[in-house]
């Protein structure tokens, strides 16, 4: 496929206002922290996506150089995709936007990439979409047919925010069955992006104590709830007795979850999106 180059940034109008789905309201829930690292693993499985973060110039918003910066800009992200107006996805897109400037390959690059990239940029879309599907899952939460097609059609909006027009976007949710399993056929890394991948998923960027301490559940989460094609490509180990384990976390957290009341159950997101909007009102960097 021919890579989709977006135009130079410049404001577009977001999608338009409207109820946010139940479905959705749903999906701003504290177990998606869970789900954060398998994600961004899932993303930098593809090729171009991987060395654009391997190789990142923008050593602010690196999750191996600044964690917390990194999970407050994804969260906020995720945040105001899903339930901020369509002015404020304007003004999140361009602040992604002066980010994602610097997001391209150097000349003599093996593998060329560019954050400006549609294909790029609709694969990780993909990816969060995926995500939302996995916790929900997770969580045993119930929907109809119809919530969760309104759920996939608001969940464009983690595409539109970035650079991908809306008819990138699969229209169905058979369509985007289609295109992740192509995507996921196609997944690649290399001896680069793979180290890169193992040590994400162990934590070994943070200090020795906190990567030692936390690594091995880091890894064992994320590993649980990676597709087997991420594991194989990744190099991941996983077998029988890991599943057992992994299923009883999940039982147990899902359980947790249901006793929380919605405020708890919505933070670390309710605190994100109070906090992007204090930041607009200042004039503060979103990213």
């Amino acid at each position: 496929m021919t890579s989709a180059l977006a135009p130079p940034p410049r404001d577009e109008p977001a999608q338009a206002d409207g109820p946010v789905p139940r479905a959705a309201r749903a999906t701003l829930n504290w177990y998606a922290l869970a789900l954060g690292m398998p994600n961004v693993l899932m993303q930098l499985s593809n090729l171009k996506v991987g060395h654009g973060v391997a190789e990142s110039r923008v050593e602010s918003g690196r999750i191996d150089k600044h964690p917390l910066k990194r999970l407050r800009t994804t969260l906020t992200y995720l945040a105001v995709a899903s339930h901020g107006t369509a002015a404020e996805r304007v003004h999140l897109r361009a602040e992604i936007n002066r980010a994602h400037r610097q997001v391209v390959s150097a000349p003599d690059a093996k593998v060329k990439y560019n954050a400006f990239d549609r294909d790029l940029q609709l694969w990780v879309a993909a990816c969060l979409y995926k995500g939302v599907e996995d916790m929900i899952n997770a969580l045993d939460l119930t929907f109809t047919e119809r919530e969760w097609d309104d759920l996939y059609r608001h969940s464009a909006r983690l595409a539109t925010s970035l650079q991908v027009p809306p008819d990138m976007w699969p229209p169905t949710r058979e369509d985007f069955t289609v295109y992740w399993d192509a995507r996921v056929a196609a997944i690649e890394t290399d001896p680069k992006t793979r180290a890169f991948l193992q040590d994400l998923a162990g934590l070994a960027f943070l200090p020795r104590p906190l990567s030692t301490t936390l690594g091995p559940l880091s890894r064992f989460i994320t590993t649980g709830f990676l597709p087997q094609e991420f594991r194989d490509e990744i190099g991941l180990p996983w077998d029988a007795r890991s599943q057992r384990h992994f299923d009883r976390f999940v039982r147990l957290s899902a359980s947790v979850n249901r006793r929380l009341p919605r405020p708890a159950r919505e933070f670390p997101f309710n605190l994100y999106l109070w906090d992007f909007r204090r930041r607009l009102r200042q004039g503060r960097p979103i990213v």
